[in-house]
């Protein structure tokens, strides 16, 4: 049983939410919640230094975007 504590936890940690966005690398696959619904999915470009704003380029075949941290949209690892 011990096993599937470790696995279990592993698989929550792997979808939290990314609470520093200055931990994301350009080509990390994430998803983008707004309200607890996947709004964008697709991997980084680019963060800025301060960890406030991200650039996306998306799965499906769309231009990049461009999220902001105030307007209050969460990031988690995909």
């Amino acid at each position: 049983m011990k096993a599937r504590g470790a696995v279990l936890s592993r698989r929550n940690a792997h979808s939290a939410a990314v609470s520093d966005w200055r931990t994301l690398k350009a080509g990390d696959h994430v998803e983008i919640i707004k309200h607890a619904h996947v709004v964008a999915a697709g991997e980084v470009e680019e963060v800025s230094q301060s960890g406030n704003v991200l650039w996306l380029v998306p799965a499906g075949p769309s231009e990049k975007q461009l999220f902001l941290k105030s307007d209050g949209v969460q990031v988690r690892r995909g």
